[in-house]
């Protein structure tokens, strides 16, 4: 992975953490920092995971790979939520 793709994966991963946060029902008492860490690892995550699959590099918007990060970012949220809601 190149440097313009780490940042466009730091970017990006703010946008899916934003949107993973949106997907998860309910309030959720994470902070907005913590959604957004969720959001870059899931980035990075769900890249690879794309790239393993081979729908990385497609034609157009890569929908299939964005949909694996918004999904890996819910799960995310919602165990993170879920731990800090136990305590």
């Amino acid at each position: 992975m190149e440097i313009s793709g780490i940042i466009s994966a730091l970017v990006i991963g703010l946008v899916i953490g934003v949107l993973g946060r949106l997907v998860v029902p309910g309030r959720q008492h994470i902070g907005v920092l913590w959604t957004i860490v969720v959001g870059i690892v899931a980035a990075f995550i769900g890249s690879g995971i794309a790239a393993a699959f081979g729908v990385a590099n497609t034609k157009g918007v890569d929908w299939i790979e964005w949909l694996i990060q918004i999904g890996l970012a819910a799960l995310g949220v919602a165990a993170l939520d879920r731990a800090k809601t136990r305590r």
